[in-house]
């Protein structure tokens, strides 16, 4: 008889299978197997919040199949994901499949590797029902909020809503942040920028005003910039002080799941949902010439900076053989991994730091490579030595004034040879700039001088990117839990894209200011992140979860009862969006409605007129097939695309973006495809033409 190993997915099986070889049956759980069920709330609150699970519908004839593979087996092995899921798993396939939870029948993977299989399949252990009881604490307490919250909300705002612990705070940020910049109030203020050479040298560099009288220079308008620049004409510029200097910059350290997911909507615009498909597929194993199915990253939901002695030192192999040992730090390098986190796993790593983007492009999709290339790059620049740099910065005395001219030129470029993290907003290019020869007493011949007028800027609203990072630096949410709740506030027309930024729609701003009048502590990022610290106490053993679930609930059920009865017969209004559009039917305009489906155009008679249509968004392009325009779509999971006007009778559609440029062979309209070093091209058949961009 076999032994039966159980994991969640398919192409995780079929790579751990090769490991395992001949006596084992590696097959596929394809996820949860039971849940809470959907029409009810199936939690015994008032005995000791005792779930009722059912089994999932869909997952029968999987369920019999695993039921039927574990009585022909010799053991059964329980070698779901390593984390409070995977554990949660594991535990469910217990009670179902009658296994004894006593039983050393729990492996982990933390690589998908021969040597990570082999490893987890010789440190077998009970399932760690800490981790299972934190993970039902967590979904009964998101269960509970939803289903006795959201009917609130159905009747105070409209019907269909939901509430949710952790989105209703991030939609909460969100809003916060728009707040802050419709109440931000400009402030104006100028600079004196100046361009000057040095005698010893032709290069021109610049400089800006940076005291007058010894005191901070600000200048508040354009008459005191005025002032200055009059009281400097015919001045000597000369060189008062240079002072050079050393400094060194470390790399980043390697990716934690959020840092991940901010770099890689950063560098390539991967939503967090994307980036995630893409390494779990890396982690669970693609196919590679030579080498057979192999995971090429350790486990990618974690929080943890440690990496493992082998990797750092197949790192440091890689380095010194490809770049020499002088690429290579004094010792092996390691970070510090934040209070708080779990550290149950390495941090995201190449499971063969061997084993190059390139030498694995072929074997993977475009997502794959680019995530796999970036998660090698960081790691294999994390153990790499400092980047040394060679600053300078000079004060320049005019009359009263001092400008300050500074840059930097490399002295050794370490790891940036290889990685350079991406950075939120712009980068001010002058402070990078090598500055000529300087020394003290030189004079200096101005090249331009002159004010320049400012504003103060608001807020930047988030990005994904930087709401991840807001909601790990809060405390909200965990590694597994960020690209979800991200992606149901925006599902759920809470929050929208506008390009890259988030904003809040209307139907977000409403809710949020009805949860923060009636349900301060749910939208309370403080009590937020202390309630996910209790629940990670449950995961840790040092709190009972039926004790934190009731301390959570008694404040809870005070707090929506007093809200019924503040707000009895009381109902808060959406606000309608305005638009140009007149409806064709009665001639008044038309509004945007947020339904259950999205935005819409509703006549604003309503209910005298009923007249709605879809929200229609017409680029300047025209169809190359029947020449009719082309509009701006959605597809069902929000990605946009573009299409014919004319659909059904016209079925084109593209991914690439319509731009006025004519093509010279066709005249038909010409589409961008890809990022800068895209091209442009004509998608009328046979046409064929293209350029670049």
């Amino acid at each position: 008889m076999s032994e039966l190993v159980i994991v969640e997915s398919p192409a995780k099986a079929k790579t751990i299978q090769k490991y395992l070889g001949a006596g084992f049956e590696v097959v596929a759980s394809m996820g949860h197997v039971r849940d809470l069920p959907k029409s009810k709330l199936s939690v015994d609150i008032e005995h000791d919040f005792e779930p009722t699970y059912i089994e999932m519908k869909g997952k029968e004839d999987v369920i019999k199949d695993l039921k039927s593979r574990a009585k022909k087996s010799s053991r059964v092995w329980l070698a779901t994901d390593p984390d409070r899921e995977g554990e949660a798993i594991s535990w469910h396939l217990a009670q179902l499949l009658g296994l004894d939870i006593e039983q050393n029948n729990r492996v982990e993977f933390n690589e998908i590797t021969k040597t990570g299989v082999q490893a987890g399949m010789s440190h077998p252990h009970k399932i760690d029902l800490d981790l299972v009881n934190a993970q039902q604490a967590r979904r009964i307490l998101d269960r509970i909020v939803g289903y006795q919250l959201s009917p609130f909300l159905w009747r105070k705002i409209r019907r269909g809503l939901s509430a949710g612990r952790v989105q209703s705070v991030a939609v909460r940020l969100v809003v916060d942040r728009e707040n802050e910049i419709r109440a931000f109030k400009p402030r104006e203020y100028w600079t004196i920028d100046a361009k000057m050479t040095a005698k010893s040298s032709r290069k021109i560099f610049s400089a800006h005003l940076a005291e007058i009288d010894g005191k901070k220079a600000e200048l508040a308008s354009g008459e005191e910039a005025d002032q200055i620049l009059r009281s400097l004409e015919g001045a000597d510029f000369t060189v008062k002080a240079v002072k050079k200097r050393v400094t060194s910059r470390q790399p980043a350290p390697p990716f934690i799941t959020s840092t991940l997911q901010q770099e890689a909507s950063r560098r390539m615009g991967f939503q967090a949902r994307r980036t995630m498909k893409a390494a779990q597929e890396l982690y669970e194993g693609v196919e590679v010439p030579e080498l057979g199915a192999v995971g090429l990253i350790t486990y990618m939901r974690t929080d943890s900076l440690r990496i493992s002695d082998e990797a750092k030192a197949a790192a440091a192999d890689y380095i010194r053989d490809n770049y020499g040992k002088q690429y290579l730090p004094a010792s092996p390098r390691s970070f510090k991994t934040k209070k708080g986190a779990q550290d149950a796993h390495e941090a995201i790593r190449p499971t063969m730091p061997n084993l190059t983007p390139d030498r694995v492009k072929d074997s993977l999709t475009a997502d794959q490579y680019k995530l796999y290339k970036l998660i090698w790059e960081r790691f294999i620049a994390s153990q790499m030595a400092n980047c040394q740099l060679d600053t300078m910065s000079a004060d320049i005395e005019a009359r009263n004034c001092i400008f300050r001219a500074s840059g930097y030129s490399v002295k050794f470029d370490g790891f940036t040879r290889l990685y350079v993290e991406a950075k939120d907003g712009a980068q001010n290019e002058e402070d990078n700039k090598e500055l000529p020869p300087l020394t003290e007493g030189d004079p200096l011949k101005i090249k331009t001088i002159g004010g320049n007028q400012h504003f103060t800027q608001p807020p930047s609203r988030y990005t994904e990117a930087t709401l991840i990072k807001a909601l790990e630096e809060n405390g909200i949410g965990r590694p597994s839990t960020y690209a979800a709740t991200v992606g149901t506030i925006l599902s759920r027309m809470y929050v929208e894209r506008d390009g890259k930024q988030l904003r809040p729609t209307s139907l977000g701003e409403v809710t949020t200011t009805l949860m923060k009048d009636q349900f301060k502590q749910i939208v309370d990022v403080k009590f937020t992140a202390e309630m996910e610290s209790d629940l990670d106490g449950v995961e840790q053993g040092k709190t009972d979860w039926v004790e934190s679930l009731r301390k959570f609930y008694d404040g809870f059920e005070k707090t929506l009862s007093n809200a019924e009865k503040a707000m009895d017969g009381k109902r808060m209004r959406v606000p309608d969006e305005e638009t140009d559009e007149v409806c064709e039917l009665c001639g008044k305009p038309m509004v945007i409605k947020i339904g259950r489906f999205g935005k819409f155009l509703a006549c604003s008679g309503f209910p005298d007129c009923r007249n709605t249509k879809k929200i229609v968004t017409p680029t300047k392009g025209f169809c190359p097939l029947c020449g009719k325009k082309i509009i701006l779509k959605k597809s069902k999971k929000g990605r946009s695309f573009y299409g014919c006007e004319g659909y059904p009778e016209c079925t084109f559609m593209t991914w690439s973006t319509p731009v006025e440029d004519r093509c010279p062979k066709c005249n038909n309209t010409l589409f961008k495809k890809g990022g800068r070093a895209g091209k442009l091209v004509c998608e009328k058949p046979d046409c064929g033409y293209e350029r670049p961009l």
